[in-house]
């Protein structure tokens, strides 16, 4: 990620902060009440188009939308987006089912979700504008801290592996969401034998990842988040894509020593052309 994008990410997100500290929190600051989360927040992204981010609000102001006659939740996207707006053009705000939205011109979309800290000091309750609206209930600080952990403890594999499965998503319109990707990469990786390997070993950490992928449950809707246990639900079926990219994998490590043009070419077929470089 260039560190063009890198600044930018940090300025969008430092004054959305700032506007919520001083309409709810009476301060300037930057960086308190708030946290970026979503796949840049776990350090699991390979581009930039959305950035998730969770703003914390007092608890008095939840008690209010908590009272109202009717659909409190929407009437507290409502109320974000309008704090918002103060800072960023109309045309570029807007509310929608559990966030706030704000677009950029380079394509560039910040998710906000207001949020309040529950008492165990970590996780959020957050507003669900459907079917009338609803409140419920988000860890992702602790699905941070553990991909983190176990990042650092299998020498930085986790995160790179999660990187080269969302290229494989993008290469063969995998029907998967972000979470779940890392999900399935922690529960593959903590187990894997080579996890503290280089990345030499990253033939095999391919072949026998989509071999693990391969080999789900196709009736199984949900898999526990890494840290946070909340239930992270498929969007579509990903076992067949493995399967062919497995098959595939194993013709690029059979061709590795002898023909090597032709194995770079096959492991493109999984990966596209970013992947190897």
């Amino acid at each position: 990620m260039s560190t063009t994008v890198v600044n930018n990410v940090s300025s969008r997100y430092k004054q959305i902060t700032k506007r919520i500290n001083l309409d709810y929190w009476w301060t300037d600051s930057e960086t308190n009440n708030s946290l970026i989360v979503g796949s840049y927040g776990r350090g699991t992204a390979i581009h930039v188009s959305d950035i998730d981010m969770i703003v914390r609000l007092p608890y008095s102001t939840y008690e209010k939308f908590n009272n109202y006659f009717g659909n409190g939740q929407s009437a507290l996207i409502q109320e974000v987006k309008s704090v918002l707006q103060k800072t960023y053009s109309k045309s570029y705000v807007r509310g929608d089912g559990q966030v706030v939205k704000i677009d950029f011109t380079d394509g560039i979309c910040y998710e906000i979700v207001p949020g309040f800290i529950n008492k165990d000091g970590e996780s959020y309750t957050y507003p669900d504008t459907n079917n009338g609206g609803s409140w419920k209930t988000t860890n992702p600080r602790a699905e941070i801290k553990e991909i983190n952990s176990k990042n650092n403890s299998c020498n930085k594999n986790l995160k790179r592996l999660c990187r080269m499965a969302r290229a494989w998503k993008d290469k063969w319109d995998v029907p998967i969401g972000g979470l779940l990707i890392d999900t399935l990469a922690y529960n593959f990786i903590k187990d894997w034998e080579h996890r503290d390997k280089s990345y030499t070993y990253y033939d095999w950490m391919s072949r026998d990842f989509f071999e693990y992928l391969k080999n789900q449950d196709s009736n199984k809707d949900y898999w526990l988040a890494p840290g946070s246990g909340q239930r992270v639900y498929r969007k579509g079926a990903f076992e067949y894509k493995a399967l062919r990219c497995y098959n595939i994998s194993l013709e690029a490590i059979e061709k590795e020593k002898d023909y090597p043009y032709t194995a770079k070419s096959k492991w493109r077929e999984i990966y596209g052309t970013k992947f190897p470089n």
